[in-house]
């Protein structure tokens, strides 16, 4: 394992040659239009999500599929996708896929482990593409920054983050609600997320990475590795298991985060915190994310909006404080089914509660709406709630219909971008068990010097590095 002292120093001198460049335009893009007038797509990351999000696109209607990129190409996993598009070009290294390929499709979605979204994010927004890319955004905080700024940079390509409750009616009413004044003057907000999570088999006791095992025929490790400094082939690395990990995931909070969080997030404008505090981590270690976690985010005041608290649960046991009349609990909606085996219930359904000045809500997760508690006081508001418009089109079928120059997406990276930082501040104060106090003007941690190294993470690895510049 890198030492504190190796970490810090070999990030310092990657640091002063990855500084942010000076912004300019991504190659011209002029839109290549696909076979009856639909948007031809290239698909990186084909198996499980993958797979999910690629049937999704195609139930729009509006996408022509015309190559498909994975890693481990012709696994179980990835032979479904294969076998369903077999005029597809096929590829294992997305930066093939770009050179070879690139002249045949207009947009990209990608659906890999979170430390790869960046270089491939950045990959196609350098090749002129639109970008779909599962949530989170980023892996760090920097990456997040970089991301954000191509975009802003290059606003003729179109970007969407797959948290796909933004296109659902949890997205509308609390806009509408926002604007009507039916929620205001919040000052706490409580997410939870207490279902099984695939660390928890693991040993926090653990002193070593898992060992090295054969990579199986099918899979090229070395590009699944991208930047990630190396380490050797293990199942538990392989198949979803990368969310356990710091290298490569973020844990509960970057993976369900997006789904409870990003509403109020966006319409109370919460930004950027000052302080993160992880006031509570069962079993934490140096290799992978607490069996259980509880963090403080701490917001100020923003455009005569008071400060407000949010609080993160996840862990089987570790619940949030209910409030008077909060009735059962409330189930989530639209959430996709996963790769990981049935498991059984928690005790309380993912979910958020919103403290307002002079009313409380609850709701479940992705495209879940809120409801007014306790009950008789929804009853008295009843009249009083303003209609909640519907969706015009779904998450995927908003993206595309951007990219052609009919919507504009609800999630872009310069809207998610930064509520991925917050996640990165979340994670590198469950790593460091210590509180952050951060500075939003220099989008520094003021309190510690290594946490702020973390920031920018460590130095991507040879013939890695033309992705860091804007």
């Amino acid at each position: 394992m890198i030492s504190r002292r190796e970490f810090l120093a070999s990030t310092a001198l990657s640091t002063a040659g990855l500084a942010i460049s000076p912004l300019t335009s991504a190659a011209s893009y002029s839109r290549i239009p696909g076979a009856n007038q639909k948007t031809n797509i290239a698909c990186v990351g084909i198996g499980n999500r993958g797979e999910q999000i690629i049937d999704d696109f195609e139930k729009t209607g509006l996408v022509n599929v015309v190559a498909l990129c994975d890693v481990d190409m012709g696994a179980p996993h990835t032979s479904k996708i294969m076998e369903k598009y077999p005029k597809a070009k096929r590829y294992q290294d997305f930066r093939q896929m770009l050179d070879k390929s690139g002249n045949e499709f207009d947009a990209v979605t990608i659906a890999t482990p979170d430390f790869s979204h960046f270089p491939i994010a950045m990959a196609c927004m350098q090749a002129g593409k639109h970008v779909y890319v599962e949530k989170p955004l980023s892996r760090t905080f920097q990456e997040a920054e970089l991301m954000m700024q191509m975009a802003l940079k290059n606003p003729n390509l179109v970007t969407q983050v797959g948290n796909q409750g933004h296109s659902e009616a949890n997205y509308f009413q609390f806009k509408s609600w926002v604007e009507a004044g039916i929620i205001k003057d919040v000052t706490a907000v409580t997410a939870h997320m207490n279902s099984p999570r695939r660390w928890h088999k693991l040993d926090p006791n653990m002193k070593s990475w898992p060992a090295k095992q054969p990579v199986p025929d099918t899979m090229d490790w070395d590009t699944w590795l991208t930047t990630a400094m190396p380490k050797e082939y293990n199942e538990l690395y392989h198949y979803g298991e990368w969310r356990c990990w710091y290298d490569f995931g973020m844990g509960a909070l970057g993976d369900w985060g997006a789904h409870l969080i990003d509403t109020a997030h966006e319409f109370l404008e919460l930004g950027l915190p000052y302080e993160v505090n992880p006031t509570y981590l069962e079993g934490h270690n140096d290799f992978f994310f607490p069996m259980s976690s509880t963090l403080l985010f701490r917001f100020g005041s923003r455009k005569g909006m008071p400060p407000v608290d949010l609080t993160w649960y996840d862990g089987l046991q570790n619940l949030p404080p209910l409030p008077k009349g909060f009735g059962s609990s409330q189930a989530a909606a639209n959430v996709p089914t996963t790769n990981q085996g049935e498991v059984k219930q928690p005790t309380l359904s993912p979910g958020r509660i919103i403290y307002g000045k002079d009313l409380t809500f609850k709701g479940g997760s992705h495209g879940s709406t809120l409801s007014i508690i306790p009950e008789e006081v929804a009853a008295e508001m009843a009249s009083k709630l303003p209609e909640v418009p519907q969706s015009p089109s779904n998450h995927f079928a908003n993206f595309i219909l951007a990219c052609q120059g009919e919507e504009k997406t609800r999630s872009p990276f310069e809207i998610n971008g930064i509520l991925s930082q917050v996640f990165c501040l979340g994670v590198i104060a469950q790593r460091m068990n210590k509180p952050l106090y951060f500075d939003a003007v220099t989008k520094q941690i003021t309190n510690d010097k290594f946490a702020n190294v973390m920031l920018t993470g460590a130095p991507p690895r040879k013939e890695w590095e033309q992705y860091y510049k804007v």
